[in-house]
């Protein structure tokens, strides 16, 4: 009796320990917020591998962004598509918005969800080389109803002009065509309207959640997480092309902040910031070539000049740019080294203000340089070889006191007797000088010529024996 009850006692205890050992199920929240960029991605990718290695039943992006850059989209997306957990993108919370990249993250999530009061949309790509997509009526390929084509003298040149100048529009149409090709594929792939997809990328269509819930953009409207667990729970979803019925009753909430690597990440690939390092980077690299031996300037500016170098590689940088604010800041350099009266650092200031403003090569939105700190830093520029100028004309200005110009007219006296050639006192120096009348000891003389290290002094008529240390 008493080895059955130790063996239902054990059991029990066992299952006990079982069901206490067993970790809650999760679904991870991940909160994104602000422009599309490398430290998002970076983000949104590790946390989807942490999701995974926690047996998460569901990752939720909570995403409310005005856009982004495309390859860090194109990056999130792949993750998505690839990851072995089902993955929710919910645009809130209310007044937030899925515009441009956010709506491809939202075509490419498992489940799509929107707050009340939010929009998606607005997906066309930014040009970089400027332009509009050109309508079909303008395009050069087409030509009006009893048009032969041929034409002569100016009217053809004319025309030729007109046909080769549409080269931005055409990158500009392939860049249009793309975006809806790919938007297209993930709204077949997920089921969801894909003619609006195509609307949302050539016409920049927005809609509110309402109207995307009824041209069936997204799963369902959810007043928060807690109603979007609810109405997911029961749903069939394609994981890496296996179905899978969505279980999210009961499902514990775990938010996955960012840690320091991505925070530090979504520092220093800010444009402006990035912009900040180069130029500390370059001043100090190119300081330590003026001063040997400084090493702070050398250290300092090896570091940010690397960070910058890391961060450049990641954003889509003009290198032409780069290029021009370099050389601004070795112009800059060579005038307090060489001062030219202003060339250098005029020019050197023009160069790194053009080039901080084709430096980054887009116009997404969060991803320009601070056109206020390109001012700021144009206008300290200027002050400061303003400066420069002011300080050079008055060292002209200030009388020589080094040299032949500066002995001549001093006064001094005679440290002896002397007819032709002795010592005299000057300007607290001992000289040996000559003169063409006799001098006496202690006698006030004049300088009235240098040849080398000798004085040409005159003898100054004084009755009084008294003297001055000059």
């Amino acid at each position: 009796m008493v080895l059955v009850l130790w063996a239902r006692t054990s059991a029990g205890q066992d299952e006990t320990d079982a069901s206490v050992g067993q970790p809650d199920r999760t679904a991870v929240v991940l909160d994104v917020q602000g422009p599309i960029g490398p430290a998002t991605r970076d983000f949104i990718t590790r946390s989807l591998e942490s999701a995974d290695e926690r047996n998460a039943a569901l990752v939720i992006i909570r995403l409310d962004t005005p856009g982004g850059l495309d390859a860090s989209t194109r990056d999130i997306i792949k993750a998505i598509l690839n990851s072995p957990v089902p993955v929710a993108t919910f645009v809130a919370p209310e007044g937030g918005r899925a515009a441009s990249a956010g709506t491809y993250i939202v075509y490419a999530s498992h489940i799509a969800a929107m707050s009340p009061a939010t929009n998606i949309g607005a997906a066309t790509p930014v040009a970089i080389v400027g332009g509009s997509p050109q309508s079909p009526k303008d395009s050069p390929l087409q030509k009006p109803a009893g048009d032969s084509g041929e034409t002569t003298g100016e009217e053809g040149e004319k025309k030729a002009e007109e046909q080769a100048a549409p080269a931005p529009d055409a990158m500009m149409r392939k860049a249009v065509n793309d975006s809806v090709a790919y938007l297209r594929g993930l709204a077949e792939m997920r089921g969801r309207n894909a003619d609006w997809a195509e609307l949302a990328v050539r016409e920049a269509d927005s809609i509110t959640s309402e109207k995307a819930l009824e041209l069936g953009v997204i799963d369902f409207i959810a007043e928060n997480i807690g109603d979007l667990l609810r109405q997911a729970d029961g749903r069939v979803v394609d994981v890496n092309d296996v179905e899978q019925t969505l279980d999210t009753e009961g499902l514990v909430i775990q938010r996955l902040e960012p840690d320091w690597r991505s925070e530090l990440l979504a520092v220093i690939t800010s444009p402006t910031i990035a912009y900040i390092l180069l130029l500390i980077g370059v001043y100090g690299l190119i300081l330590e070539g003026y001063n040997p031996g400084a090493v702070v300037p050398g250290v300092v500016g090896a570091i940010c000049l690397l960070m910058a170098l890391y961060a450049f590689q990641m954003l889509p940088v003009n290198y032409a740019g780069l290029a021009l604010i370099v050389l601004g800041v070795i112009l800059m350099i060579a005038e307090v080294m060489a001062p030219s009266f202003g060339a250098l650092g005029f020019g050197g200031i023009i160069a790194i203000v053009v080039g901080s403003i084709i430096l980054i090569d887009t116009d997404v939105p969060g991803f320009v340089v601070s056109r206020p700190l390109i001012g700021s830093i144009a206008t300290l520029g200027s002050l400061g070889l303003m400066a420069i100028i002011w300080f050079a004309v008055r060292a002209r200005q200030r009388p020589v006191v080094a040299g032949r110009e500066q002995m001549v007219g001093a006064s001094g006296f005679a440290l002896q007797n002397f007819e032709e050639e002795g010592e005299v006192f000057v300007h607290s120096e001992r000289w040996t000088a000559i003169t063409s009348a006799p001098v006496r000891k202690d006698q006030a003389v004049e300088v009235t010529g240098l040849d080398g290290l000798i004085l040409t002094v005159r003898p100054v008529p004084d009755d009084s024996e008294e003297h001055e240390d000059v």
